[in-house]
């Protein structure tokens, strides 16, 4: 039998510190990193994702991060295909792999697989997507919150593909997506897996968060908001519907005052750790260690490589 592919995986909240961890962890193995960030995917968009600077890209090679433009689709399906095809190449090459990053989705995608769900209908998404446009996204959310509450829980209200996905799946279908998802049941994992999960002291965590809000917009983030509105990337996209970016296209389309946008975009991070530690919480296979613990990281790592 053909021996699984190894993966390290670090994950965690926003802010908690997964890139610089797995940097210092991999590097002295000649590891490569694979991003598992929804956002890092974007091309332009590089202030309000923190990818990993042009140094630590030096010290370690990174994957997935650049992969498309802002305006075209990206999914936890193609997440899969796109990071399995490198770790088959890497391992066929004999280097280890770390996954690293805080979209849990894309992780379990990963390593349990995704349901098969519905095919898209067409009809029903064009509906809903003009529906989206007249009675405004809140509307839709509200009647998702009536017949999926479970998937309305796991979806933000500005999620606009997500709230339209999950109502398609209801409408042609007449079951809630949720329904879909808890049958699924899911796969056995195709990889040997060490899952490490970065923790904080919450308290420290959320000044951690306001403070790399607070350096995002030092470092730019309205400039790069605002140059891609320029460029046509219209802030209703996807990707520009994410935390930070929607918040300076409000404030730039002059929905909201600049206070406003910087409370919210606090605030919001705030809440996006929070479900994110929800998530990883729920997996038994993580090791939870914080920051200080490198040294128990390492013989964990140890242990995995050689067991």
């Amino acid at each position: 039998m053909v021996p699984k592919p190894s993966l390290i995986i670090i994950s965690g909240p926003t802010c908690v510190g997964k890139t610089e961890v797995a940097i210092v962890l991999a590097e002295p193995l000649g590891a490569d990193i694979i991003s598992a960030d929804a956002m890092q995917v974007y091309r332009y968009m590089d202030i309000g994702t923190a990818k990993p600077t042009e140094e630590q890209r030096a010290r370690v090679r990174h994957h997935l991060i650049d992969v498309v433009d802002p305006d075209e689709p990206f999914s936890a399906a193609l997440f899969k295909t796109m990071a399995g095809a490198i770790i088959r190449d890497l391992d066929q090459k004999g280097r280890l792999v770390f996954v690293v990053g805080g979209t849990g989705l894309y992780i379990k995608a990963l390593t349990r697989g995704l349901f098969a769900g519905q095919e898209q209908d067409e009809v029903v998404r064009k509906k809903l997507k003009k529906e989206a446009k007249t009675l405004g996204l809140a509307v839709l959310y509200q009647r998702l919150q009536k017949v999926d509450p479970a998937a309305a829980a796991r979806i933000h209200p500005n999620d606009t593909y997500r709230i339209i996905r999950a109502l398609e799946v209801y409408q042609a279908t007449g079951q809630p997506i949720s329904h879909y998802q808890k049958a699924h049941g899911f796969g056995d994992c195709p990889y040997r897996t060490l899952k490490i999960g970065l923790t904080l002291d919450r308290n420290i965590l959320y000044d951690r968060i306001n403070r790399r809000v607070d350096l995002m917009l030092a470092s730019g983030l309205l400039e790069e908001v605002k140059w891609l509105l320029d460029q046509g990337y219209p802030s209703t996209l996807k990707s520009m519907q994410s935390i930070g970016y929607r918040h300076m296209a409000d404030y730039l389309e002059h929905r909201i005052a600049w206070d406003e946008a910087v409370r919210l975009f606090k605030r919001d991070t705030r809440r996006y750790a929070k479900r994110q530690l929800t998530w990883f919480k729920a997996d038994p296979e993580i090791l939870w260690m914080g920051l200080g613990q490198l040294d128990d990281m390492r013989r964990e790592i140890d242990s995995f490589l050689t067991g």
